[in-house]
């Protein structure tokens, strides 16, 4: 009688778990564009800026300075981030929705970039001090900002979808190990 129980046991932590590694490759991978694509900027905004003047030289150098910081932070995310024990549900669930949130935060963030270049390109119209560098920055801060707006979306949209399948887990009653014992949740 005791095996029926543990078979299911096992069956929901390895859905879980099956669950919660997709969500991690999902983030791997979206952290791996991020840096591809980073480091693309680096190297052809290198190559760009010193070949050309004025606008499209400052264009060029902000689109480095920014994925300079971009490729840092893909990369401390993806080699800092830990595998993870098996989740309950409940934990589960509490990654999943920091997960899209952090997305949608972000996508305000990039929201707020798109602005400040607006704001910086619309200031090289009177800016006696270099006007060049403020149009080139902020057209760069501009279109980086929409890349990142566009990738945050894409990858909120891709773990909400991941995370409605978390919700066909649920079950009525589960059973799972807890630090003391078995447990038995009943869901109301």
């Amino acid at each position: 009688m005791l095996f029926p129980i543990h078979s299911k046991c096992f069956s929901q932590q390895n859905e879980f778990s099956a669950f919660n590694k997709k969500r991690q490759k999902i983030s791997y991978n979206g952290l791996k564009i991020l840096g591809a694509y980073s480091a693309a900027n680096i190297i052809y905004g290198s190559i760009a800026a010193a070949q050309t003047t004025g606008t499209n030289k400052y264009f060029q150098q902000m689109n480095v300075i920014w994925n300079g910081v971009t490729l840092s932070i893909a990369g401390i995310g993806y080699f800092t981030a830990k595998k993870e024990a098996v989740l309950s549900y409940a934990q589960s669930l509490k990654k999943q929705h920091s997960a899209e949130k952090l997305f949608l935060f972000n996508a305000g963030l990039d929201l707020a970039y798109i602005a400040g270049g607006a704001y910086t390109k619309e200031r090289s119209k009177t800016a006696s001090n270099n006007p060049a560098r403020l149009k080139g920055y902020g057209q760069s801060v501009m279109l980086q900002g929409a890349v990142l707006l566009l990738f945050d979306g894409v990858m909120y949209a891709i773990h909400n979808r991941h995370g409605k399948k978390l919700y066909d887990m649920e079950k009525p009653v589960q059973m799972g190990f807890t630090g003391n014992g078995i447990g038995l949740l009943v869901n109301l």
